[in-house]
Parts: C-alpha cells; sequence; structure tokens
C-alpha cells in the first residue's frame, strides 16, 4: 500500500556516516527503487507504471535525457527514473484543504524534502496581495490575474518566462511563441545554469550546440574519457552503455576529483552475472583538483603534437581552422604549472596518453563538472582541440558527447526557448505566424534575478521547476521573488518556489509524464529530445491526479488567447484541441523536423540532423572547426582555504530530493555534510565528525554562510571539498559566472570552514 506524507520535517542533525561503496546498481538499487515507488503508488500501480517507463508505445521518463536503446528491456529504467516516476504518479494529493491548514509562513519553514512529500497539486491556487494562505481559484480567474499583471507593464521586456527542461516539444514550441507574440525573449531556462557553457563552446567551435555521438557510437569507441560527471547517480542507465562498450574492448578514463561508484564498477541489474559480480568500468581514474580539466587537456595536446603520426593532418588540413594558432598556443603547455593546477602525478598523464594514442576513435562525455567555472567555455573548446587533433568528430565511434540532466531540456532548446535567439530561427517564426518577434536579446537566469531584484521585471512566469532553489545566491534570488507583482509556478508538486513569492502568486497544476492527455480532438501525445538529439514520442497512460489538471499546452493556448486576444492570429484553440496541429508548424519552423507527425507517431522516433556528425559539415562562422587558443586558466586558492563544489545526493534529482541518503557515498539521514579529505581536515583542525559553517569568499565582500554542516572526511581531490545543493546554492555569489556563458560557478566555490555555534 501506498503510504501517507511525513507530517513533520525529519530531524536530520546527526547523518550516519559509513565507508563509500565500490560498485553501483545491483539488488540493493532494485530494492530501494521498489521500495519509493510502492510507497507512493502501491504495489499494483507500481507495476503498471515502472512497465511503461522509456517504452515505445509509453512514457517518456521524467528524469534524465539519455537516451533509450533500439532494444529496450522490459525494465528499461533505472534507480532514480523509478523514483521520479513515483514522485509523479504518486497516490498522494496536496488539496485546497492542505493550503488552508498550512500559511505561506509556515510553507517557507520547511525543508524541500517535506514539500515534495506532501504529494500532488489537485487545485489552481491564488496567493492574494497580503494573504497569508492560498487559495482555490477558477482557471478563468487565474488566467484574468495573469493577464491584468501583464497588461499593466510599461514595457514586454518587465515580464520573464522561465522553462524547466521537463516541458515537452509542443508545449516548449507554444510557450515561447506566445512570449515572443507578446513582445519579449526574455526565456531564461535551466540550461542558463547547466549546459549553456557546452552550448557556447560546440557552437562556436563545430557549429552546433550538441552532442555528436549515438549510443552506436559509444559502443564503437576504443576510449571513453567521462569528465566531471557521475552517472551513477546522475545517468545511471548510461553504466549500461559503458560496460557494453567495455565488453566490445573500450578503455574508459575517468577525470574527477571524487570517486564514484557507479565509474567504479557496475552491478548491472538485467542479468544474473551483472547483479552477482558486475563489471569493472574504469581503466584509469585521474582524481583531478577542481577547475583544472582546461590544463590538463592542453598538456594532452602538446604530447600529442609532440608524438610522430598522431595527428590527423588530412582531416585538419580539410576541415579545420585556427591550426595555427592553437599549435602555438599548446607547445606552451608547461609540466610543472599542469600538474600544480591539477593535482595528479606525471605518470598518471603519460599513462592517460598512452591510452588517447592507442585509440582510433574518441568519445569524451562530460556534464557540471566541466561546465560550472569561470573558464568553463575555454575548458570545453580545449576538449573540442583533443578531438580535432586526431580526426574523432564526424567518424563513427567518436566524437563530443555532453550529457545533459533533464529529460527535455535539449528539446526545449531546440524548439526556441531562448532569450539570444538565432536570427534565421525569428525569420522562420515571422514567416510562419505573420508576426514580428522582438530581436532583441533577452534575460538569461542570471540577468532575470538581477532584473527583478532591481525592478525591473516585475512578472514571473515558470513553466515548471524549481527556480528558487535551483538558483544561486540564495538569499539574493528570494529578495528578488519577493519584489515581483506576480509569480507564477506550472507545476506538479510543491516546491520552495511556491513559498517565496510576489505581492500576488499563483500555482497552476499541470498533468505529469505519466498521465493520460485528452482534448477536444481525442487522446494527445507529446514528443522529447534526448541528449543525442533523438526525438520520440510520449504516453501517459495514467487517470490524472485531478480533474482540475490542465496540459501544458493547454496551460499556455488559454493563456495566450486571454493575454493577446482577438488581435493575436495564432490558432491558439486548435493548438489546444489537437497538438498534431502544434507539431505541423514545427515541420515549418524547425529544421530537421519535416514531416514531424508522420516520423513520429508510432515509431521509435527519428534523429535530427547533425552536420558535423553527418558529413564533416561545419556550420561555424568559418565553415569549418575551429581550433582556439585561449589562455589556461584554474582556481588559485588562498592559504587556509578550500575549493567547494555544489553537487547532488543519491537520493536527489535536481532539486528534488527524494530522501536523506546518499547511498554510495554512505551517507545516511543527512544532508548537511561537507566532504573534505583527510589530508585538508588535519591541516585544518577538523575532526571527522566536528560541525562547521561553510563560508563563501568572493569580491564583493559581502559574507554568504550555511551553517551547521558535519565534516566527513572523503577521498576527495586535495584543497577540494564538496556539499549538496540547493542547500549550498546560498554561496554562490550571484555575479560569479563563467565567462560567455553567464552559467554560475557552483563548482568552484571558494570557501573557509568555521567551527559551528552549535559544535
Amino acid at each position: 500500500m501506498a503510504t501517507k506524507p511525513p507530517t513533520g520535517d525529519p530531524v536530520q542533525d546527526a547523518p550516519q556516516v559509513d565507508a563509500p561503496l565500490r560498485a553501483a546498481a545491483g539488488l540493493p538499487a532494485v530494492a530501494h527503487s521498489l521500495k519509493i515507488a510502492q510507497q507512493q503508488m502501491g504495489v499494483r500501480r507500481t507495476a503498471l507504471t515502472l512497465l511503461r517507463v522509456n517504452q515505445k508505445d509509453g512514457f517518456d521518463c521524467p528524469g534524465c535525457a539519455w537516451p533509450e536503446p533500439d532494444h529496450r528491456h522490459k525494465a528499461e529504467f533505472c534507480e532514480n527514473g523509478a523514483k521520479a516516476v513515483a514522485e509523479e504518479a504518486t497516490l498522494r494529493r496536496v488539496t485546497p484543504d492542505f493550503f488552508a491548514a498550512h500559511p505561506v509562513t509556515d510553507l517557507a519553514t520547511r525543508s524541500g524534502y517535506w514539500l515534495g512529500q506532501q504529494g500532488r497539486l489537485t487545485h489552481p491556487m491564488y496567493l492574494a496581495d497580503g494573504a497569508e494562505r492560498y487559495e482555490p481559484v477558477s482557471w478563468e480567474r487565474a488566467f484574468d490575474i495573469i493577464a491584468e499583471e501583464l497588461a499593466a507593464l510599461a514595457s514586454p521586456d518587465e515580464a520573464v518566462f522561465y522553462t524547466s527542461g521537463r516541458t515537452s516539444n509542443e508545449a516548449a514550441f507554444l510557450y515561447q511563441l506566445f512570449a515572443r507574440e507578446f513582445g519579449t525573449n526574455n526565456l531564461p531556462d535551466c540550461s542558463n545554469m547547466c549546459h549553456e557553457s557546452s552550448g557556447s563552446a560546440l557552437t562556436e567551435t563545430i557549429g552546433i550546440g550538441k552532442g555528436s555521438v549515438s549510443l552506436e557510437d559509444l559502443y564503437k569507441s576504443d576510449l571513453i574519457i567521462v569528465a566531471g560527471q557521475n552517472p551513477g547517480t546522475n545517468h545511471p542507465r548510461m553504466l549500461s552503455a559503458l560496460e557494453k562498450a567495455k565488453a566490445n574492448g573500450a578503455k574508459i578514463i575517468t577525470i574527477n576529483p571524487l570517486p564514484e561508484a557507479g565509474l567504479e564498477r557496475f552491478k548491472n541489474p538485467q542479468t544474473p552475472q551483472g547483479m552477482l559480480k558486475g563489471a569493472t568500468l574504469t581503466d584509469l581514474f585521474l582524481q583531478i583538483r577542481l577547475g583544472g580539466d582546461q590544463a590538463l587537456f592542453r598538456l594532452l595536446n602538446k604530447l600529442i603534437l609532440e608524438t610522430e603520426g598522431a595527428v590527423d593532418d588530412a582531416f585538419i588540413e580539410e576541415h579545420t581552422h585556427g591550426y595555427e594558432e592553437f599549435t602555438e598556443a599548446a607547445r606552451a603547455a608547461d609540466w610543472d604549472a599542469t600538474l600544480t593546477a591539477t593535482g595528479l602525478e606525471r605518470a598518471e598523464i603519460e599513462e592517460a596518453l598512452a591510452l588517447v594514442l592507442a585509440s582510433e576513435r574518441t568519445v569524451v562525455c562530460w556534464a557540471m563538472g566541466l561546465t560550472q567555472h569561470k573558464h568553463s567555455v575555454p575548458t570545453i573548446r580545449e576538449v573540442v582541440n583533443f578531438l580535432l587533433l586526431r580526426g574523432n568528430i564526424g567518424r563513427p565511434g567518436a566524437g563530443v558527447c555532453p550529457v545533459r540532466g533533464h529529460s527535455n531540456v535539449q528539446g526545449d532548446r531546440t524548439m526556441g526557448v531562448f532569450e539570444r535567439p538565432a536570427p534565421a530561427f525569428l525569420d522562420a517564426l515571422e514567416k510562419e505566424f505573420g508576426f514580428a518577434p522582438p530581436r532583441e536579446h533577452g534575460f538569461d537566469v542570471v540577468r532575470a534575478i538581477e532584473a527583478l531584484r532591481d525592478g525591473a521585471a516585475k512578472v514571473f512566469f515558470a513553466m515548471g521547476g524549481n527556480f528558487v532553489a535551483a538558483s544561486p545566491d540564495t538569499d539574493v534570488t528570494e529578495a528578488a521573488m519577493r519584489r515581483a507583482a506576480l509569480t507564477v509556478h506550472v507545476s506538479t508538486k510543491l516546491n520552495r518556489s511556491h513559498a517565496v513569492t510576489g505581492a500576488r502568486a499563483l500555482i497552476l497544476p499541470t498533468l505529469g509524464r505519466t498521465e493520460r492527455d485528452l482534448q477536444g480532438s481525442g487522446e494527445q501525445f507529446v514528443t522529447v529530445e534526448d541528449s543525442m538529439s533523438m526525438v520520440h514520442a510520449s504516453r501517459g497512460r495514467l487517470t490524472p491526479a485531478s480533474k482540475h489538471l490542465l496540459s501544458e499546452p493547454a496551460i499556455v493556448a488559454r493563456l495566450a488567447r486571454r493575454v493577446l486576444g482577438e488581435a493575436s492570429r495564432t490558432p491558439w484553440e486548435e493548438f489546444e484541441k489537437d497538438y498534431a496541429t502544434v507539431r505541423d508548424r514545427i515541420a515549418k519552423v524547425i529544421p530537421g523536423f519535416e514531416d514531424f507527425n508522420a516520423r513520429v507517431s508510432g515509431s521509435a522516433g527519428f534523429t535530427l540532423p547533425h552536420g558535423p556528425r553527418d558529413e564533416r559539415r561545419f556550420p561555424t562562422t568559418t565553415g569549418k572547426a575551429n581550433f582556439t587558443a585561449a589562455p589556461v586558466e584554474y582556481p588559485k586558492l588562498p592559504e587556509g582555504r578550500l575549493l567547494l563544489q555544489t553537487l547532488r545526493s543519491h537520493d536527489q534529482y535536481n532539486t528534488t530530493i527524494y530522501g536523506l541518503d546518499d547511498r554510495y557515498r554512505g551517507i545516511r539521514n543527512g544532508r548537511r555534510v561537507v566532504l573534505v579529505s583527510p589530508h585538508d581536515s588535519q591541516a585544518l583542525g577538523l575532526a571527522d565528525g566536528s560541525y562547521v559553517d561553510l563560508v563563501s569568499e568572493w569580491t564583493d565582500g559581502v559574507e554568504r554562510r550555511a551553517p551547521g554542516f558535519r565534516v566527513v572526511h572523503y577521498p576527495t581531490a586535495r584543497g577540494c571539498a564538496a556539499a549538496y545543493y540547493p542547500e549550498t546554492n546560498v554561496l554562490i555569489p550571484l555575479d560569479a559566472t563563467a565567462d560567455t556563458s553567464n552559467t554560475p560557478t557552483s563548482k568552484s566555490v571558494v570557501v573557509r570552514l568555521e567551527q559551528s555555534a552549535t559544535d
């Protein structure tokens, strides 16, 4: 049977710590998945729902964006996918009675875990100016309130329209269409906080801000480098692909400040051998210091250049630009400086070089460990340099593989959710819909917070997500949100953002991926794009959590009709009635989606075109793949300080907290822990089990403090520490961002550790 939600927040003041695990998945993952699922859904609903996850006639997992293989298991989901589905398909409900019992001031004191455990939202809710509690409101009145506030703005650019990566292609396309017809490009999204650095670097160097590999490429590769990524927790189904690649003869180099269980050994729960013994994945572990990746790849590039016959001269001559300037910079790389930046030993780098030179087909995968530093964009450009040197783009078994987080975050960007849209996209939009879209660039996440803080933005509308918890500089972000005239959140469940509101606030409950979507023309499906540019359908089957829910496309279409009125020539009512009509218009606006409906209906979907991958055609400003030659950077630490990275626990997906354990790292019953190497702890006089406040240091001199963290002696790279977000987002200054991409630098926060007053 499903269980009831917790009535009170669990006490987290004494986390239990054991040794970290050396293997991921296996029977414990299966058992934990089923336990969580049954607590939320009950036995029968668990079986019916989980067997439809990631199936060709089922629904796309609302968790990560890792692609599905052609041959799918009956259980084509991972532990964290099962948790994500369970949270959405839960039998728990948040009704108007709940809001009557809990004023906003009470909700604001609750943890994200407690809020999320309460269940699915059932009614549109409204918080009036000066009111203490949300109250139920009709959909019609909710849209009127939004229309009133938007009409009162001095400029459309005083509105911000944020998007989460869960939003479907159809909803995202309609959302950006509405925002631009309203008159603004203020379309920040969660990519601004994660892979914006990847998109910036890849667009400049290869001409498209997406990965260039498929699952088949991983299976065919000789060498896979996994840098700044923890797939065992964040993308667990990736471990199956790595296991298959290893079985085919691939070598794997892992580059990370922390050892991660999933990359040490994978116990595949789909096979008896996997359950019992598992497979060793990593051949070489490079325990790099935070922010040292650019220096490492620069030195590897120098060593490749110095090795006779190692460079693919024909590829470079035909397909690249900027080689001479790059080689001059690479040849200047210094061993001593690199060893300082990386914390590695010379022998380790030489061993990595041997594996690189032995490989004819190399893939580099990365995630937030590379994208959330000041110098992230130059770092990823250097990764591209590394691959270009040996012709490893546009070759089977080789290429770039930025591993996206949320399940349709890449699709949302493809659909036009971007504050800096390409002129060609706006031209196509204008031609198809007959209005002139705004051309001035809008706000990204950081600039949206600044605009709210400074009074330049007054209405904030979020299509999914948990903006307040996900954003940096928590105190500044929350104060900025409270300055808004209206905050609106389209959500399936409660989260922190619902308790940090503008003068007025709305919660608009929406259908989840798991639920049946019936509109005027009948049952609908939506589509998503995975991390490898595969587009496919997602069909929910469950009865909606409440009869008062609307789908995301319906919410956008009705809002657009109310705000834009008869002046709009866009057939919003038709779009709500039949999503196929939305896909027909997508096909006319966005290249690669021609004949969209026919190609996606009743099939496994289709792969979007990718010039560098498909034909070694690079749509850059030079018409070729661009080598770059940025100066090497890495974080410098003052004496007595550590470099902190924020990360997820295993019982977490983005800002959604499923539980209070981090099984692979040996942490139980608490999240306020900081992982510090024994060497650094000894130097700083920090005993294992002592309690400290984390205090970040930034150029503005403002004290940002996260109090009461238990010190855990852990095998981190020296000089580096780690702690979970969103609890540590308070430490990240709003203006501490990556060059070019403006992504918050969540993986390189200079902190000092002070003894807690409660210790």
